[in-house]
């Protein structure tokens, strides 16, 4: 099986501590959401992009995946999270199994999280969206409790 979980890369976590990422707003790194089959094997030691097992191209889904929409940093009580906005690919025939966000600004593409979907996503000729958790203290992607 590809996908066994969501994982926030740990080299991510040694890498905010080199300040390798910046996640603000306009000003920031460029971060891609790559989505992949099942013949992977992602976890919290994944380290870099790959394109091995990355879905074809279709519609507007490209190798590499989509650059997402940073929302900029902040804290809820001391929580701290980052967010980005639904991702949706067009006129797309997809079958994902899970993602990869990654820094494609920063030397080697570093990964920072793996995305299990659970079983096979499917679009047909249409529109394939990856819908984000509320950015909150218990349910944002990225946070730092």
């Amino acid at each position: 099986m590809a996908f066994s979980g969501d994982y926030l890369c740990t080299s991510f976590k040694v890498q905010l501590l080199r300040a390798v990422h910046n996640f603000t707003a306009l000003t920031g790194n460029t971060f891609k959401l790559a989505l992949y089959d099942n013949t992977v094997s992602f976890d919290q030691t994944t380290t870099a992009y790959t394109s091995t097992g990355e879905v074809p191209a279709s519609g507007t889904y490209a190798a590499g995946g989509g650059a997402l929409v940073n929302v900029t940093p902040t804290s809820v009580n001391t929580t701290a999270l980052t967010d980005f906005d639904d991702l949706s690919f067009t006129g797309a025939t997809i079958t994902a199994y899970g993602a990869m966000i990654y820094n494609s600004s920063a030397a080697g593409n570093p990964s920072v999280c793996i995305l299990d979907f659970g079983g096979a996503k499917t679009s047909s000729s249409g529109t394939f969206t990856v819908i984000f958790p509320p950015a909150n203290a218990t349910s944002a992607l990225i946070r730092i409790v």
